[in-house]
């Protein structure tokens, strides 16, 4: 038997546990499911299930009941379901699958020698393994008709995961696969036809702005990070041992990602645990940022790490972008922030203006992956250190600034968290006008100003909350800094003011003997 390497990639596939050595999980995935491995280099041992088990589907229940819904309609249903890389498409829709029957088809990953028809080889040999053999690989039309003829009756789930991977190279692709969703899988009542990837902007251009698909696809679903709450549940048994603040550390570099949280070992310390993922060799998140630029932005991943590199420091405006990075402007550099807005890595932020209740023009582009920053702050800058084993025990006590940038990885989490949020004031949906991270440029007739979070509602009621990550509790200095924030801000006539604080670690006796805030609230309650 080969010899295996230590640093080995496992992955649950049909009831199999197969460990394939290679530094790339996404790739490794790939191959195996398509059972087109290169012969060198490689070696594949099969486990019994037995051997290994795989991790516990967390959450998605509102996701998990849509999807269910479907199999109860009188219709043939074509949907989308996409989100950032690792957060849990394929794993959502096995788990739905799991009740039908099922086929998945992958794309191969972006490389140089991958055409149009590789990828059409790659799918055959999938169907050969959906037990579907001896399909030419000659034309996506005969193809998609000899999936249809093996799924034209009872309850089906077909998957396309990656699907711009599976077509991006062929102008015939979506043509075929339209023209084969209108004259056989539409004509099974009790076929739910999944169109699944991680670059939704792609996703966006080729098929839901797609006139093709105009009318065809019923659900668009975007998945989000998980909340806390449900994010609690990766340090089962342990969970009620264990501090929040604690889970908040691990948090700041997982964010909601569930792939990520099932890494997390419970017997272990926070800084245990990010210093297995995050500074030893081969560790998974050392290895997670060249891959998701490699996979999803390919030959522009230079400019998408540019990008994320500058707003690692914190939200910026457009122009603010340009000039650190020493761009002129135009076009080109607004559609790459937009594709990693649509990948669920940045997020443009309007401010709005308070009196019409109304979005302005003015808008700041702000990391919202805490993963991305943790890299970029602690990860990037230690990476020899890691690759030759020299990190040292006492790294994780002195990383810089890192009270600063908890502060922001807090931050994204509250606003990941803003339905939460809303029911710990009591303010229903009905009642929000605006909310978000709220900003007021300085100029000749009013000051700069910054909220963390503000929430408007048609009572002309604004709720502004400071959001503060510290390890000790936060003393009475945030009076005056809040305080300053309030005077600053242009509030129009008979609008109320609610002063909100957000923290996990505790407050001085002396800010809540002020009374200053109309509500106190630590977000450690969801952990």
């Amino acid at each position: 038997m080969a010899k295996i390497h230590p640093q080995i990639e496992r992955k649950a596939i049909s009831g199999c546990v197969f460990v394939l050595i290679n530094s790339s999980a996404k790739r490794l995935f790939c191959y195996l499911r398509i059972d087109s491995l290169p012969q060198k280099g490689y070696h594949v041992i099969k486990i019994q299930e037995n051997h290994m088990k795989t991790a516990q589907f967390v959450g998605r229940e509102a996701e998990m009941a849509r999807l269910k819904g479907l199999l109860s309609t009188r219709s043939a249903n074509l949907i989308v379901v996409r989100g950032r890389r690792r957060i849990g498409k394929s794993r959502l829709l096995a788990e739905f699958g799991k009740e039908i029957r099922s086929y998945f088809f992958s794309g191969n990953p972006p490389a140089s020698k991958i055409t149009a028809q590789s990828q059409r080889v790659v799918f055959v040999k999938q169907l050969e393994r959906n037990g579907i053999p001896g399909v030419q690989p000659d034309d996506w039309g005969n193809i998609f008709w000899h999936l249809s003829k093996h799924t034209q009756k009872g309850r089906v789930l077909i998957v396309f995961d990656e699907i711009s991977w599976m077509g991006g190279k062929d102008p015939e692709f979506l043509g075929h696969l339209k023209t084969a969703w209108d004259m056989y899988f539409s004509k099974n009542p009790h076929l739910v036809f999944a169109l699944c990837g991680s670059i939704s902007s792609w996703i966006e251009k080729n098929i839901l702005s797609n006139t093709g698909f105009l009318g065809r696809i019923i659900i668009d679903m975007v998945l989000e990070e998980l909340p806390l709450k449900t994010c609690n549940a990766f340090w089962h048994p342990k969970e009620m041992r264990i501090t929040a603040y604690e889970k908040f550390k691990v948090l700041s570099v997982t964010g909601g990602v569930p792939f990520y949280l099932e890494h997390i070992k419970p017997h272990l310390s926070a800084e245990q645990n990010i210093r297995d993922l995050c500074f030893s060799k081969g560790g998974l998140l050392v290895r997670e940022f060249d891959e998701i630029f490699s996979d999803l932005f390919s030959r522009r991943k230079g400019t998408h790490k540019e990008i994320v590199t500058c707003l690692a420091s914190g939200p910026k405006e457009l122009p603010e972008i340009y000039k650190e990075l020493g761009k002129s402007g135009g076009g080109l550099y607004s559609q790459y922030l937009d594709e990693l807005v649509k990948a669920g890595f940045v997020r443009r932020e309007f401010t709005w203006d308070l009196k019409s209740g109304k979005y302005r023009k003015l808008s700041r582009y702000r990391l919202s992956d805490n993963y991305l920053r943790f890299y970029l702050k602690y990860i990037s800058p230690n990476r020899a250190k890691i690759e030759q084993e020299k990190v040292p025990e006492s790294m994780l006590n002195n990383l810089p600034n890192w009270e600063g940038v908890m502060g922001l990885q807090f931050e994204n989490l509250v606003t990941h968290n803003y339905k939460t949020l809303w029911e710990m004031l009591n303010v229903s949906a009905e009642e929000v006008v605006m909310d978000g991270p709220f900003f007021q440029s300085p100029t000749t007739k009013q000051q700069g100003c910054q909220i963390d979070y503000m929430i408007q509602t048609r009572f002309h009621t604004l709720y502004l909350c400071e959001v503060k990550f510290k390890k000790d509790k936060i003393e009475k200095k945030i009076l005056d800094e809040m305080e300053e924030k309030r005077t600053r801000l242009i509030i129009p006539r008979h609008f109320s003011i609610r002063p909100i604080l957000i923290h996990v670690n505790g407050v001085d006796e002396s800010v809540l003997d002020a009374g200053y805030f109309d509500k106190i609230i630590d977000f450690s309650q969801l952990l």
